[in-house]
């Protein structure tokens, strides 16, 4: 009998049958509030019907025409359309499928472009498990264990964790700019650096927002340097952390956006985002691809832009967001196994460790599996595993965060309990 890869594991027990807004329901038609949006993909909900309308439209009409070979008019439509909401002068867009392809577009651009060959990533951070992507990734050694060598040329400085390092966010700040400085005349000469890469919140590092202090001082030091800023917002980007771009909350412009997870509600599709005089530097050949900027994926992107902006899901998510982290606050109070809740938007963590703060990495597993017992499907991340995270669809209520957070109270009281 042939069967799925036994590498693969499922995060709940669910064998999903359907999908309708911020819920999934199973083979016996049990509901869930589903509070991973397939890891924060499905940014208006299952089977919004005017994504589903788009894509269905399309696949009547063209369902693949590669478009290094013909061009299409979803495709154009869409660059159209992402013109109105990436930030100014990042005016040419090159489309993969996923994520992990797109972080490897951005580092074959910016060594074109610059003609150095490292890239600075941060402790911490995950920008997928392709042998390129996987080599920027630190979120964990399941990434890069048994894999290696990897591809050289990439160096890791300390991502700011005021949390985990007992000390203030200022002080945080201080020492991972203190570190970083350090870098540039320890390991990698800014004359060797093309590149720094960064998630405006870690991901699968346990949700931790770089402080808007941060990324100013990474957009001075790259501008002081000539070495160009990549911001990874494959899952902040598009509404998710109450701003349209994770970035915006710190007010400064990359030079390559990396946009993938919500762009198109479930359909696969990535881009990189870059100036006009920056994109042009790419050698010739080096962008391409059988799928990428896919017909069917390209009108469920356009379809799904249109509905965040006018149903006003970034406002939501930001006034969302805020209710679901006073009432996961609240959780944590009464229960002192969660030490930390922090996260922008609809994108959340709450971190478990023991009384002398080392990470509670079973606590967490027993909170999320008793949460999906009760109907609240939710993921883990952070290198121990000990960071509930959540990250609804951006069309989700008021009244579906409040049974949430009934549903999270019940599992953590469980989970305690244990």
């Amino acid at each position: 009998m042939t069967e799925l890869s036994p590498a693969l594991k499922q995060a709940t027990p669910v064998l999903a049958a359907r999908g309708e807004g911020v819920y999934l329901y199973d083979e016996s038609d049990r509901r869930y509030l589903d509070f991973t949006a397939g890891i924060g993909v499905t940014s208006t909900g299952h089977c919004h019907p005017r994504v589903v309308e788009a894509a269905q439209r399309q696949v009547g009409t063209l369902i693949h025409g590669q478009y290094t070979t013909v061009m299409h008019k979803p495709l154009l439509d869409l660059t159209e359309r992402l013109g109105q909401v990436l930030p100014e002068g990042l005016d040419r867009l090159f489309y993969v499928n996923s994520g992990s392809e797109a972080v490897e577009a951005s580092v074959r651009l910016a060594r074109h472009a610059t003609g150095r060959a490292n890239i600075i990533a941060f402790q911490g951070g995950f920008h997928g498990r392709t042998m390129g992507a996987a080599a920027l990734t630190s979120s964990g050694v399941k990434v890069r264990a048994g894999i290696g060598p990897m591809m050289p040329g990439v160096v890791f400085t300390p991502f700011p964790e005021a949390y985990r390092q007992q000390c203030s966010t200022e002080e945080a700040v201080r020492r991972a700019l203190a570190e970083f400085d350090q870098l540039l005349v320890t390991q990698t000469s800014p004359r060797d650096t093309a590149a720094i890469i960064i998630e405006p919140v870690l991901g699968e590092g346990g949700y931790i927002p770089a402080p808007p202090e941060f990324l100013a001082g990474l957009r001075q030091r790259a501008d002081a340097h000539g070495i160009l800023l990549i911001v990874d917002e494959v899952q902040t980007g598009v509404g998710r952390t109450g701003r349209f771009w994770g970035h915006d909350h710190a007010g400064i412009r990359p030079d390559i956006l990396i946009t993938a997870k919500g762009l198109a509600s479930g359909f696969p599709i990535s881009a990189i985002a870059a100036g006009e005089e920056l994109m042009s530097k790419a050698w010739p050949g080096s962008q391409g691809g059988t799928y990428g900027g896919n017909a069917v994926a390209a009108a469920a992107a356009l379809a799904t832009l249109e509905v965040v902006e006018q149903e006003g899901l970034v406002a939501n998510a930001e006034e969302q967001g805020a209710r679901l982290a006073e009432g996961l606050r609240k959780v944590a109070a009464d229960h002192p196994v969660i030490g930390d809740v922090r996260g922008l938007g609809l994108m959340l963590g709450n971190e478990f460790t023991t009384p002398d703060g080392a990470p509670d990495g079973a606590t967490a597993a027993r909170a999320h599996a008793a949460a999906a017992e009760a109907g609240l499907l939710l993921l883990t991340c952070g290198p121990h595993g000990n960071v509930v995270r959540m990250i609804p669809p951006l069309i989700v209520t008021s009244e579906q965060v409040d049974a949430a957070i009934e549903l999270w109270a019940t599992a953590v009281r469980s989970a305690v309990a244990r």
